[in-house]
C-alpha cells in the first residue's frame, strides 16, 4: 500500500487555533459573603426594631396601668355602691320572706365579727335569678 494515491489529512498550516476547554460558567448573583453580610445586616435591622417597639409596648403597658390605678378608686366606690344596694334588698326581701318566724333577726350576721366581711357572690344573688350569678361569677361568655 505504498504506492495508494488517498490524501491523508493534515493540520492546516500554522496549526489549529486553540480552544478553551475548561469550565465556564456565568457569574450569577451575590458571592456568598455578600449575601451572609445582608443577612447579618438584616437581622441586626430587625433586632433593632423589636427593641424600639418593645420599649414603646412597656411604655404603653405603663401609661395602661396608670390610668387603672388612677381609676381603681372609682370603680371600688362603685362596686362598693352596688354591693350596698343589693344587700339592702336582700335585708327587704328576707324581711318579707321570714315575716311569719317568730325570732327571726333580719340582717344578722354569720360571722361572729364586728368588722365588715365582704360578702360571697352566692349570698348576694341569692334571692335573684341563678342566671344573674353565673354572669356575676363567670362573667361574659357565649357558652353561658
Amino acid at each position: 500500500m505504498a504506492g495508494s494515491k488517498v490524501k491523508q489529512d493534515m493540520p492546516p498550516p500554522g496549526g489549529y487555533a486553540s480552544f478553551d476547554y475548561k469550565r465556564n460558567l456565568p457569574k450569577r448573583g451575590l458571592s456568598g459573603y455578600s449575601m451572609f453580610g445582608i443577612g447579618v445586616g438584616i437581622m441586626v435591622f430587625g433586632y433593632w426594631r423589636l427593641f424600639k417597639w418593645n420599649r414603646e409596648r412597656r411604655r404603653l403597658q405603663i401609661e395602661d396601668m396608670e390610668a387603672r390605678i388612677a381609676l381603681m378608686p372609682l370603680l371600688q366606690a362603685e362596686q362598693d355602691r352596688r354591693t350596698l344596694r343589693m344587700l339592702k334588698e336582700n335585708l327587704e326581701e328576707e324581711a318579707i320572706i321570714m315575716k311569719d318566724v317568730p325570732e327571726w333577726k333580719v340582717g344578722e350576721s354569720v360571722f361572729h365579727t364586728e368588722r365588715w366581711v365582704t360578702p360571697m357572690s352566692e349570698e348576694l344573688y341569692n334571692l335573684r335569678p341563678r342566671k344573674e350569678l353565673l354572669q356575676k361569677r363567670f362573667g361574659f361568655m357565649w357558652y353561658v
